[in-house]
């Protein structure tokens, strides 16, 4: 029987097969997953926010994409992970409210998507699935044994990726 542990908004954790991972309610936040399926370890982190140097209460650092990623990296490789071998796949980074112009100052679903990619490029972990944008909420499961990825949306039902 596997146990599901919540992954909370502004927080990350590490486990192994045959737990799994889950996060509730990824609005503009971004859920990041990474998992080595060779140990079969995963990490989930619940970002809110793109980047922790924007912000002077910055020491939650799960709460940003560019500092999550590297916790998420630094503790799977404690459990055995092999940098080389992480993976990664993302979700979220919905639009949720209509704002008027074009400022990307408030499309923060849209900023953490790229602060998220990057930070993912700059590790040299290979994004190899997503589910973001849009202007839906979105609860993700990861699981371990297979790296797979469940998104599930009210109106857009689930999906694997």
């Amino acid at each position: 029987m596997q146990k599901t542990i919540k992954v909370g908004m502004a927080d990350l954790k590490i486990t192994k097969f045959p737990e799994v991972l889950t996060t509730l309610g990824l609005g503009s936040c971004v859920g990041i997953a990474l998992y080595d399926l060779k140990v079969q370890t995963i990490g989930l982190a619940h970002i809110m926010l793109p980047n922790s140097n924007q912000i002077k209460n910055n020491s939650n650092k799960a709460k940003f994409a560019d500092t999550a990623i590297n916790i998420l990296v630094e503790e799977m490789i404690k459990e055995g992970s092999s940098k080389s071998r992480i993976v990664a796949k993302i979700a979220g980074g919905a639009q949720m409210f209509s704002f008027g112009g074009n400022s990307d100052v408030m499309k923060i679903g849209y900023r953490n998507i790229i602060a998220s990619k990057e930070m993912l490029q700059e590790l040299r972990i290979p994004l190899l699935a997503e589910d973001t944008g849009g202007n839906h909420g979105r609860t993700i499961e990861v699981y371990g044994d297979t790296g797979k990825l469940l998104v599930k949306t009210i109106g857009h039902g689930v999906k694997e990726i």
